[in-house]
């Protein structure tokens, strides 16, 4: 396989976000975020981890962005850390954190490497968050003050510009579950955070559509294909309504089709937070949407889990190969993704914009072989190219990720990246996967 067979137009890129890898938690005016903060509450990390450091990319961005060229990639997915930008997340401006990114987007251009910042990767700013954050409705019109500002500073170089990134978790896991930052639980929770979401996703496109005219906008998705744990009709139907859940309730709305509510009654819950008018503001017509894929979900039914009467059964419980995640090794899952999206009329143009494995790398001799990872990365490629063949509107693809950084719940124990960061040194080395993914993109 070659990336000839994808087409001279297929972008390929890789993708980073900005808590993840910057570290300079508090560096030049930047403000708490509320991963900053949910980070350094005891319990919450694996092992008491934390990102105050990260991959310090926010002093070694241009060791970073020399390895991105090195490793020939041609397009850098990077997020712009609200909190950064805006320390109390409304006006006025941090312009020291401004002019980071500045340097950044720069970098990128500087290298022939095209910048696609999203603007929203999770990390909303602890001050807005002491004001309800998404359950917040003003949180709409402070997310949209913020796409101002950034569209302002950098819209002149940006072609590309993702709104957020995957809805579905940072509202489930953060929201919901408690899981994630700001550690918040219930439906009550859940469901303002669900519509405020939508509406902020939907002004924000319109407000980069407003001031870049000329750039490609989209927003990225979390989704994974499912399978009903067998093919009775209770495990079918448990299957199904994990599905709305998983992949339907944030894209739909978007798309101009409402909640998905009539097939999953659960999420009439929503209605309560609606305003008049709110299904005119849900919808915004994408240039393409981002869906990011790692795994399958295997669900059975269940009585009792409330609400869903579903539940997931874990792949260490299925007798399958495993990644650092506990996740099921199944690239071949990105297939049936991708066709499930294409089959939306109203969508225009996919993107992979994320899709890897983490695997227990070690360093040997100075080396990192992770034969494991580059197998998942090559199958996957295969799938996108078969859906791709099939007349699929998928039109590019990014690895997660650069360098291994900070995952979340999970510290630093997962290891996603082409790359292999040692936290105490900051050593780089390229892993065998990263060599490949070089070789594969070169000229």
């Amino acid at each position: 396989m070659n990336k000839e067979l994808f087409g001279t137009d297929f972008k390929w890129g890789v993708s980073t976000a900005a808590f993840q890898i910057e570290g300079g938690c508090d560096a030049e005016g930047k403000g708490p975020s509320i991963w900053d903060i949910f980070s350094n509450i005891k319990g919450k990390i694996k092992d008491g981890h934390h990102a105050n450091t990260a991959c310090d990319f926010y002093n070694i961005y241009e060791r970073d962005l020399d390895l991105v060229q090195h490793l020939h990639i041609p397009n850098f997915r990077f997020s712009l850390a609200w909190s950064r930008i805006m320390p109390t997340g409304l006006k006025p401006v941090n312009q020291k954190g401004l002019d980071y990114y500045d340097r950044v987007i720069d970098g990128c251009l500087e290298r022939g490497i095209e910048p696609w910042p999203t603007l929203y990767h999770w990390d909303l700013p602890h001050a807005l968050e002491l004001k309800g954050g998404w359950t917040n409705r003003d949180v709409v019109n402070w997310f949209s003050d913020f796409t101002e500002v950034c569209a302002k500073q950098y819209g002149d170089r940006i072609k590309h510009w993702m709104v957020m990134n995957e809805p579905m978790v940072f509202t489930g896991a953060g929201y919901f579950l408690g899981l994630h930052a700001p550690g918040r639980t219930g439906l009550k929770n859940f469901f303002p955070a669900i519509h405020h979401a939508v509406l902020s996703m939907a002004e924000g496109g319109r407000v980069l559509r407003d001031l870049c005219p000329q750039a490609e906008i989209g927003t990225t998705f979390s989704c994974s294909h499912v399978e009903p744990y067998s093919q009775r009709a209770w495990d079918k139907s448990a299957a199904n309504r994990a599905d709305i859940l998983f992949n339907r309730l944030f894209i739909e709305p978007i798309l101009g089709l409402g909640y998905p509510d009539k097939e999953l009654s659960l999420l009439k819950g929503i209605r309560k937070y609606m305003l008049p008018g709110d299904e005119d503001k849900m919808p915004f017509d994408f240039d393409f949407i981002g869906i990011q894929t790692y795994t399958r979900e295997v669900i059975r039914f269940s009585l009792l889990t409330p609400y869903l009467h579903a539940k997931l059964v874990k792949a260490e419980n299925r007798n399958v190969p495993l990644t650092s995640m506990k996740w099921e090794v199944y690239p071949e899952g990105i297939y049936p993704i991708i066709k499930k999206y294409n089959a939306y009329p109203q969508i225009k143009k996919i993107y992979i914009t994320e899709n890897g494995s983490a695997f227990p790398d070690a360093v040997v001799q100075g080396q990192v072989d992770d034969q494991e990872r580059l197998a998942y990365l090559q199958t996957s490629l295969e799938q996108v190219l078969k859906a791709k063949n099939e007349g699929c509107k998928v039109e590019g693809y990014f690895v997660w990720t650069l360098t291994d950084n900070f995952e979340w719940a999970e510290g630093y124990h997962p290891r996603f990246g082409l790359v292999h960061v040692d936290f105490n040194s900051q050593e780089r080395i390229i892993k065998s996967s990263g060599k490949w993914y070089a070789g594969f993109l070169k000229p």
